[in-house]
Parts: structure tokens; sequence; C-alpha cells
């Protein structure tokens, strides 16, 4: 039976509408409510039944086949990191080597890194104590502070796998983790120098420092005296910067040697080994070995597998959204609803690269997970994207970057941040963690159609 594109663009709009209803109105998981999105998207729009149930569990196994193993690996490496001091290693590591006075860039950087492998919620509660004792010691802001961490902290959060979000997009778009990850890396750097020029606008403009007992904040007339703040540091029994770093260097390294590798054609038995150990699955599970031989060896073998398993606990609903999610495009893909919503794009001036980066904003801002709003909007746009004249790559990092608008208050980060710096008043909230991630968020918006004219 022919179906019409009316019926199809019926079936997706009753699909997503019932999908955000559930999430926001009712009990129901978002896992639950993208299955059941897929299945009345499917139905509605002209697939038999029995079809919409393969295209489902066909989609949810092929997304996880790709990237599930990688996404387990990767946070039990993150749960390391934050239980043995590495990441407070490299975020002091990186105050000490820009000196005084940068301290905001430091932390900036640090957020960079640390937010690769470890969940952003858990780097800024695990570096808070960091801000409030260099708050303290130099006289400058906490909110200053905290604010260039978020920002540095969200911004590889969203753009740079292994992180769970962007690395379930790439499954979903089917793209290089490896240029996926160079990319986003790449997207990064430009909304974190924003963000750091924001962060001293709002610490002066919210002076607060934490009170002696470190137990709640005030807000004094003038800046106290600087202390010293590095020896304190030194005396901490934490694991050097060689040992907190190699985890998740050594992934980086062997993933972009694949990826070069590839690239360039390269043949040959030494190349195919470059590609084994390159490939994301080997890479992190070498990471893994290479953060529990360095950063766990005292630890007893129980103690290690525990905390391990704490990180693998974290992992599985990530897991599952981003399965539901592939399901979800893959009934697309089979509905033909994918390919009529391609055609009608194609025919507007609009770059293609956008549409993921606006369906992403979209849905952020009405259920507001940033990790749910990019694995919707890649499984709505890869579908409807890949048969056009686009790089996938910045295809999947528009769903990604598309989902750090407006931070605020059905995000469990925009609570994280205000209520461990002990701002209570909304306007201030809004000040503190909406407005920079919107700047973030347009800054993204100017590098991808930037990156879509010379790459796309």
């Amino acid at each position: 039976m022919e179906v019409s594109g009316g019926q199809m663009i019926l079936g997706l709009v009753i699909g997503v509408f019932l999908l955000i209803a559930l999430v926001l109105k009712t009990k129901i998981h978002a896992f639950l409510a993208i299955l059941i999105s897929a299945s009345v998207t499917g139905i509605v729009g002209g697939m038999p039944a029995p079809d919409v149930v393969n295209a489902i569990t066909e989609g949810f196994g092929s997304t996880l086949s790709t990237i599930g193993i990688v996404i387990g690996l990767g946070v039990m490496m993150g749960r390391i990191l934050e239980v043995s001091g590495a990441a407070e290693r490299m975020a002091y590591s990186f105050i000490k080597w820009l000196g005084r006075k940068r301290e905001e860039w430091a932390m900036a950087m640090a957020g960079y890194v640390v937010s690769i492998p470890i969940f952003v919620d858990s780097a800024f509660v695990i570096l808070m104590p960091l801000i409030k004792a260099l708050s303290t010691k130099t006289g400058k802001s906490v909110v200053g502070l905290g604010v260039a961490l978020g920002v540095g902290l969200a911004a590889t959060h969203h753009a740079v796998p292994p992180t769970p979000g962007p690395l379930g997009v790439a499954g979903i778009f089917n793209v290089d983790v490896g240029l996926m990850l160079l990319w986003g890396l790449i997207f990064a750097v430009p909304m974190i120098v924003v963000g750091v020029w924001y962060a001293k606008w709002i610490g002066k403009k919210i002076y607060q420092l934490p009170t002696e007992d470190g137990l709640d904040f005030h807000r004094p007339d003038m800046p106290s005296s600087l202390e010293e703040y590095y020896e304190m540091q030194e005396k901490k029994d934490l694991p050097s910067l060689t040992r907190s770093v190699a985890p998740i260097l050594v992934p980086i390294i062997l993933i972009f040697a694949n990826t070069t590798v590839s690239a360039f054609g390269v043949e040959g038995t030494a190349a195919e080994y470059i590609q084994f150990f390159g490939s994301p699955v080997i890479a992190v599970a070498l990471g893994l070995i290479v953060a529990i031989y360095g950063l766990f060896g005292k630890v007893s073998q129980a103690n290690a597998i525990e905390r391990m398993e704490e990180g693998i606990k974290t992992a599985g609903i990530i897991l599952l959204v981003t399965g539901a999610g592939g399901a979800l495009g893959e009934v697309l893909r089979q509905s033909g609803s994918g390919d009529y919503i391609a055609e009608q794009f194609a025919a507007t001036a609009l770059p293609p690269v956008l549409l993921p980066f606006f369906i992403a904003t979209i849905v952020r801002l009405i259920q507001g997970s940033g990790t749910v709003a990019m694995i919707t909007a890649a499984s709505i746009s890869a579908p409807i994207v890949s048969g056009m004249d686009i790089n996938m790559v910045l295809a999947a990092q528009a769903a990604t970057l598309g989902a750090m608008i407006f931070s605020y208050f059905n995000d469990s980060l925009f609570w994280v941040v205000n209520r461990m710096m002990g701002i209570k008043n909304v306007k201030e909230q809004i000040l503190v963690w909406s407005v920079p991630t919107t700047i973030a968020w347009f800054v993204a918006l100017v590098m991808l159609v930037i990156a879509n004219m010379f790459f796309g």
C-alpha cells in the first residue's frame, strides 16, 4: 500500500509529541517513552505492525553493537579517575602551570580534559572542593571559578567521545569515533574561551567566597589575601600527573592513529595492527587497563571491582536510551519518513547540518536532559541527512552541540552548579548557568556554520 508523505509526517509529529508528553507529564522513563514513540511513529506513518517491531529491535541492536562496549569501558575508567584523585591532580596541575591570576583559564582547561571520561555532574562535585580552596586562597569569586569549570566540563561532555552522549550519537550517525573526537575537541575550544570571558565578568558581578568553615558562602566587600595554596595541595596524596592523564591519552592517541591510517588508505600488516589497537573498543579497553594498574595499584581486587561496577550502574540507562534512539531512527528509515523529510528539506536554502542542531535545541529546551536531547536529535535527523551531500561527522556534532542551549530548571546540572556554589536567587541562578550555556550554544552554532562552509 502506498503511503503518502503527509501520513509519514503525521506519524513523526505524533510520535515526537507523545515522547515529550510522556517524559514531562508521566512517570514513564525516557527509555520506554522513546520506544513507545518509535512504535506510534511507525504505525501511524503507515508501516505494518510486525515491521515496526523488527525495525525497533534491529535499530536497538545495531546501535549498541557499535557503541555499547565502549560506553561500558569508558564509564569504568571514569569511575577510577574519580575515586583515585586523578581528576583533582589534573585540575591542580593546570592551576600550577598557568600561575596566579589565570585561575579561571586553569579551571576551564581542567574541565575540558576531566569531562572526557567522567560524567559532568560527578566531575563538578569532585572538583568543587578545589574551587572553594582556590577561591579562599586567591580571593577570587567562587562563582567565576565555578562557571569557568562548568563551561569547560559541559563543552567536552557534549562534544567529545568517549563521553556516552556524543559516543551514542556517533553510533547512530555511523561516523568514525576518531573524527568525532577530533572535531569535538576543536569545537569545544572557542566555547571555552568565550565561557571564561563570561566567567570573569559574572565573578565580579556576583562576588562570593566560602566561609572559613567551608560550609557556606559569604559576599565580602574586598577580596581576602593570597595564601600558600600550592603547598597545601602538594601535601595531598594524589597520583602523579603522568598516571592521571595516561588513561585518557592512551585511547585518544590510538584512536587518532587508526583514523589517520584509514584516512590515508595505508595498507599492510602494521596498518592492520594500528587499526586493531586503534578501534574504539580495544583503545578504551587498554585505557581502562592503564587506569586500573596505574591508579588502583594499591587497591584490593574486591574494592577495585566494586568501584568499576559503580561506574557500570551509571552506564546502564545511557545504554538503554542510546539503543532506544537507534530504534527510533531505524523506524524512520524503514517507514520512509526520513527520505521524505530529506527531500522537503533539500528544497529549502537551509544547510542540512543545521537540522540536527535545531532538533536537539528544541528537545533540550522542552525536556532538559542534554543526553536525551542529542540522542533524540540524532535518531530523528540521521535518517534524513544520510542521503544528502553532507559531512556526517559535522551533522553528528550538530546533534550534540545543539543540546547545549539554556540549561535551566529541568536539567540536573543546573541544580548541581548553583547549589554547590550557594546560589539561591532565581535571577542569579539563570545568570550563573543558563546564560553561559546559551552563549556556548551560540558560539557552537557559528563554528558549525563556518566548519560546514569549508568541510561540509
